[in-house]
């Protein structure tokens, strides 16, 4: 089962994706997304070994956003693909039976669309604007997350759904009562002052 509690790494102007990930982990997050844009896939295979040996160090998983042959070059947990990235098919082809794949979505549609491409979990949003995105997709907001989630349920869909963009602790409790899984996280715990205490107050928030 995945996570409640997923982060995404970014670079910032201070940080590197790998600096991101590292403080996430020693912050107390267990599932890591290496999500680099616009980069050649050597530079991204050489990330993604950095942060394998990163979250092995920590028992974490990693997940690699988007380039199916460097997660399963790396031993990565998963692999996550965008609406506009490669099929489905043509990811599990590439990666083998065991590892996880999960997909993007914005809409009922797609959430419909990534069970029949056989995902094991969705990633739906943006719940917000967020800035570590281009191209970003309509926003939802609260009310479009339990909008879609009673068609999940009225639609008997059992795939775990983590919510994602610009999402902060406090939208937690929201989420949840909506039937969201988990939510995926960047800027919540890089930006954070006290980063153990708001991975631990996300992690207090799902389980109470």
């Amino acid at each position: 089962m995945i996570d409640r509690l997923y982060f995404i790494s970014q670079q910032t102007a201070t940080k590197t994706h790998l600096a991101t990930i590292e403080e996430a982990l020693e912050a107390g997050c267990r599932l890591v997304q290496l999500r680099v844009k616009n980069q050649p896939e050597a530079d991204v295979l050489a990330l993604a070994q950095a942060a394998k040996a990163l979250c092995d160090r920590y028992n974490a998983k990693l997940i690699v956003n988007d380039f199916p042959q460097v997660a399963k070059a790396t031993g990565a947990w998963g692999i996550h693909v965008g609406l506009q990235d490669m099929a489905v098919k043509e990811v599990r082809a590439i990666v083998g039976p065991e590892m996880i794949i999960g997909g993007t979505a914005n809409t009922f549609e797609h959430i419909q669309q990534r069970v029949q491409e056989g995902v094991d979990y969705i990633g739906l949003g943006p719940f917000r604007f967020t800035a570590t995105k281009e191209k970003l997709s309509p926003i939802l907001g609260l009310e479009g997350y339990q909008q879609i989630m009673e068609q999940v349920r009225a639609a008997r869909i059992q795939l775990p759904i983590v919510a994602i963009g610009g999402i902060v602790a406090d939208d937690v409790p929201g989420l949840r009562e909506a039937g969201i899984h988990g939510i995926a996280v960047s800027g919540a715990i890089t930006a954070a002052e006290d980063q153990k205490g708001a991975v631990e107050r996300i992690k207090t928030l799902f389980s109470s």
